[in-house]
């Protein structure tokens, strides 16, 4: 197995410059800067731009399936759990349901991967995703504390706000949980219930908090929380979002998270273009690439308690890359036009899992076992088999099902 490796020729965002003609020595699993190419060096496309790969703070692993499911009638549900009234009734989950659970887990792997992403989160309870999460070709955390919500009326999980926070703190690991995802006096208290519990502070990974009101952001920042925003599955399920641009300018660690495509987008490449689309409707201004992608890489390394391992280039850090043929001369506007075929190469750990049919030779010397997919018309090689996974996909609900974030030719 090849064990050094340099990759050349590609701009490199490193947290404090961006720096064109970049060389990154890989040295097993880990990054080693402001060093000489190896003897095995891979010479990248002249323009390219290497950034760290991508992390998906919010995903439902069970839940990547299509179409959506959603509100009815141009009506807007009160809370989350109207939906999830309305997920149970419909047909589309007797479709999914013809899939095994670990090819769900399957799918849903290769929605992150295809768009760049390595490190993702499944926010279900362990007993619910550890069987599957050693087989998947991406990093799908598995230290990390939850519940479900912060309501009388959530699925409970795990062993209670106050025992899972514990946990989180004893193992200096997240604890991750729905917040304020509805209307009603109980949704809204969802500060409040942490607060009683002695449960907010930098270990809290808060999803979706809609009902925030200006002092919940306030106490959000202060205790050093991370706030996860989904503004594609917010607005088609409660036609609202966060308050983002309070969140930001008051210095909360803001992330951005996909949700199950039953709601929200169809990869984090999609949901960080609506991202920024709805910021520029709802207040009439740019919010800065830059930002953005601070909030799929830095910011939720710093959430998920990884920020020493990725997240960003810096030397020793795991060698999780993202090179991408770049649509647009400004790196960080360049990673926000990225479409699925513009991706050149996609490492995990400095072992490729996606990349152009030209790199086929470091699949092999890094023993990856891969196929050969075409993508939007470009060849390019995967790790697994995700073309065997959709034809079993496809036999098991009886027709030929096309699920946009496995965007496979054929």
């Amino acid at each position: 197995m090849l064990l050094t490796y340099s990759l050349s020729g590609m701009t490199v965002l490193t947290p404090d410059e961006v720096a064109g003609g970049g060389c990154l020595r890989i040295e097993k699993k880990r990054l080693k800067l402001a060093a000489k190419a190896a003897k095995h060096d891979v010479r990248l496309p002249e323009g390219t731009f290497c950034y760290p790969a991508l992390l998906n703070v919010h995903d439902h692993f069970r839940g990547n399936y299509l179409p959506r499911i959603g509100p009815s009638n141009g009506d807007f549900y009160v809370n989350w759990s109207y939906w999830e009234r309305d997920l149970r009734s419909s047909p589309v989950l007797d479709e999914r349901a013809r899939i095994t659970v670990d090819d769900m887990y399957q799918l849903s792997a290769y929605k992150n991967l295809f768009s760049g992403v390595v490190t993702a989160n499944d926010h279900f309870p362990h007993e619910f995703n550890e069987p599957f999460i050693p087989r998947l070709p991406i990093r799908v955390i598995s230290d990390y504390a939850l519940a479900h919500e912060c309501s009388s009326f959530d699925l409970k999980w795990g062993d209670g706000i106050e025992i899972e926070h514990r946990r989180a703190v004893e193992r200096a690991i997240p604890f991750i949980t729905h917040l304020e995802e509805g209307f009603d006096p109980e949704s809204q208290a969802g500060i409040e219930i942490l607060e009683a519990c002695g449960c907010l502070d930098d270990h809290d990974v808060l999803i979706h908090c809609i009902g925030f009101s200006d002092l919940d952001i306030r106490k959000v920042q202060a205790a050093g929380a991370t706030v996860v925003w989904c503004p594609a599955s917010n607005l088609f399920m409660f036609n609202v979002t966060c308050k983002i641009r309070k969140m930001l300018r008051e210095g909360v660690n803001v992330c951005i998270g996909t949700d199950s495509t039953h709601t929200g987008s169809v990869n984090l490449l999609e949901e960080m273009r609506f991202a920024r689309k709805t910021y520029r409707r709802l207040y009439g201004e740019e919010l800065e690439a830059r930002t953005i992608a601070r909030m799929v890489t830095a910011n939720p390394g710093r959430a998920f308690w990884l920020g020493d391992k990725t997240g960003s280039i810096e030397d020793g850090k795991y060698a999780d890359l993202l090179v991408l043929r770049p649509r647009s001369s400004d790196p960080y506007e360049a990673l926000l036009e990225a479409q699925i075929e513009d991706i050149e190469l996609l490492l995990y750990e400095g072992t490729p899992i996606l990349g152009s049919a030209e790199h086929e030779e470091l699949f092999r010397l890094r023993e990856c076992p891969y196929s050969l997919v075409g993508v939007r018309g470009r060849r390019m090689c995967v790790k697994g088999d995700p073309g065997g996974l959709l034809a079993r996909v496809r036999q098991a609900v009886g027709h030929k099902k096309v699920l946009d974030y496995l965007p496979l030719d054929g």
